[in-house]
């Protein structure tokens, strides 16, 4: 945990330095409090490499009403030096919009999550593959010119007999647009789990590049227990 209070204590040095100035931009599919419009439909596309192992991603989401966003994502992994191949549980979910800035004199924006991951391939090991898991959280925020900040608590479930268990998954994050062009962000996620082998501490860093409706997002993540790096690109359009 030594190495998340660094993190954290250097995300708030980051944050007194960083700009105020840059308008926040319509369509930033990057920012963590970013809700699609009434009929908006977004796809967020992803390709993920680490340790011979290549992971693609699809995530459809639909906007309706300015609060309440229905989507799902999946994705299949390519092991090249194992057999763990697969796709992972088929992830449909919600996000409902509790609080607006324009709602209260606080300007803190609330949201909650909630879903349903149905079981994936049973050749790759990992709760996110191989079990069906419920889960439900809180995401809150605020969002300045040239900054958001954000933290998402979210738990999920696992009803199984033989692997069943719960985690708790702490995410804060700060994103900065840095002009109308590139926005950068970073972030820790914190995952505590009933059964410790999945308990989990990454550090998040993403670069974006923005044309129109159209995002190229960069990032490097690091988990700290298993010392793995994970390097890849999404790209997100708004329709």
């Amino acid at each position: 945990m030594k190495h998340m209070r660094k993190i954290l204590w250097g995300t708030m040095a980051m944050l007194m330095l960083a700009p105020r100035v840059a308008a926040a931009a319509a369509h930033d599919t990057a920012d963590p409090l970013y809700l699609a419009g009434d009929r908006d439909f977004v796809s967020r596309t992803s390709l993920t490499y680490w340790d011979s192992t290549l992971r693609l991603g699809q995530d459809f989401s639909y906007g309706l009403g300015g609060r309440f966003v229905i989507g799902g994502n999946v994705h299949y992994q390519i092991d090249f030096d194992g057999h763990e191949d697969g796709f992972s549980n088929f992830d449909l979910g919600g996000i409902y919009r509790l609080g607006l800035a324009a709602d209260n004199e606080s300007k803190i924006i609330s949201d909650l999550l909630f879903g349903i991951k149905f079981g994936g391939s049973s050749h790759v090991r990992t709760p996110e593959y191989a079990d069906t898991i419920y889960y439900a959280g809180v995401r809150v925020g605020r969002e300045w010119a040239g900054v958001t900040l954000a933290a998402t608590l979210k738990s999920s479930w696992i009803f199984d007999d033989a692997r069943g268990m719960a985690y708790i998954d702490f995410a804060p994050e700060a994103y900065f647009r840095l002009n109308p062009d590139w926005r950068a962000g970073a972030g820790v996620t914190l995952r505590k789990a009933t059964k410790p082998h999945y308990d989990q501490e990454w550090a998040n860093f993403k670069l974006v590049r923005q044309y129109g409706r159209t995002q190229y997002v960069g990032h490097v993540d690091y988990e700290f227990e298993s010392d793995e790096v994970q390097v890849g690109i999404k790209v997100n359009i708004v329709f």
